[in-house]
């Protein structure tokens, strides 16, 4: 059985947790050799360097340094520069996961190169094409040769859109095997403590889509909505770069800043924020990784926005959609919230059963026989 070339695509922070527990499980394996390719998509030296210790990853066997930029310049730049890298080593297959600009990109790349692709955290959909993350889901899966779901209902979008049964896997979430990786440290790690937060008695909040930050009048209604909550329950904001420069800019800063019971704080490790995710009474996010983090653990989520492509968390999970109005008084109904067990499959095992997927495919394809 010869061995095959496996390159696992990270181009930001979630990334880098979505990589993590399939790189610990596939560099076990006898018939695969596999590498991490950094893209650079979003890249600060510091949160990077944190994150890959955090997940114990190697340094990038290739990184493409394309740095920020619009979408299309992203979105070639990843394409100009990873062509080049399979043109020089070309991988047996290609591992693409989410829904950033290097998702597409290196999708792109294999299929018009014969590469065969795969993308982790396929079908998820929002049915919102403004969202460039949902035009970039929409086409990774139509290139992708094996298409590994988190959830049934992402089973049902594939199979709408046409795709056949034989290309989709039902894996299970791959980021509560993130969690389960790290939970021991994460539980014994001390933020809360260094921050001064009572365990159940604070809300923990994070901001960073366009939808929300760049849109003045929106941005002001959150911080309304926030001032008003802060009265009810302390809250604990790690501020993403860029929706700290929203702030600043948008005259909103010194509202939050001189607030006593809003902690700004700067961003932090996984492990970190996990710890104060574990202990919140309640989590407000736009983000997706923190809708499943929380149904997982069975923490309230108000998440604002007016879509989101994990409906699973809300008909099985503890995610509520509200808007900025809404908030204030979707914080006073916590109490309404019901725990409910985790969606079938979120159980720490995804990378498993996504090795024994990839390996059944090769097989199949005669890429492991002499």
């Amino acid at each position: 059985m010869r061995k095959m070339t496996v390159d696992l695509i990270a181009a930001a922070r979630p990334n880098y947790m979505k990589i993590a527990p399939l790189y610990h499980a596939l560099k076990h394996v006898a018939w695969c050799d596999v590498r991490v390719v950094h893209t650079g998509q979003h890249y600060d030296k510091n949160m990077f360097d944190v994150f890959f210790a955090d997940f114990d990853l190697p340094r990038p066997h290739v990184s493409l340094g394309i740095g920020s930029g619009t979408h299309a310049e992203q979105t070639a730049g990843v394409m100009l520069g990873y062509e080049k890298h399979c043109l020089s080593s070309r991988p047996d297959w290609i591992i693409t996961v989410g829904d950033v600009n290097a998702t597409l990109s290196c999708a792109l790349v294999g299929a018009k190169l014969g590469i065969h692709v795969a993308h982790l955290e396929a079908g998820l959909r929002s049915h919102d094409r403004t969202m460039p993350e949902e035009i970039n889901r929409v086409l990774t899966d139509s290139l992708a040769d094996l298409l590994w779901t988190p959830s049934t209902d992402a089973d049902d979008n594939l199979r709408a859109e046409g795709i056949p049964s034989n290309r989709i896997t039902c894996v299970g979430n791959i980021m509560i095997d993130a969690f389960e990786m790290l939970r021991i440290k994460i539980e014994g790690e001390s933020t809360r403590v260094k921050f001064g937060v009572e365990k159940s008695k604070y809300a923990v909040l994070t901001l960073h889509r366009p939808s929300n930050v760049d849109v003045p009048g929106v941005l002001k209604s959150i911080v309304c909505a926030l001032m008003l909550i802060a009265r009810r329950i302390p809250i604990v904001f790690p501020v993403h770069p860029r929706t700290r420069h929203r702030l600043v800019t948008s005259g909103l800063w010194d509202q939050l800043s001189t607030n006593g019971s809003i902690r700004l704080l700067e961003p932090l490790s996984y492990i970190q924020f996990m710890n104060l995710v574990i202990g919140a009474a309640a989590v407000i996010t736009d983000s997706g990784g923190l809708q499943e983090e929380t149904t997982y653990l069975g923490i309230p989520c108000l998440t604002l926005r007016e879509n989101t492509e994990r409906p699973i968390t809300l008909t099985q999970g503890t995610n509520r959609l509200v808007s900025p109005d809404v908030l204030p008084f979707a914080v006073e109904q916590l109490s309404d919230f019901m725990r409910r067990p985790p969606p079938a499959l979120w159980d720490g095992h995804t990378a498993e059963r996504v090795v024994a997927s990839l390996k059944e495919c090769s097989d199949i394809r005669g890429m492991l026989h002499d």
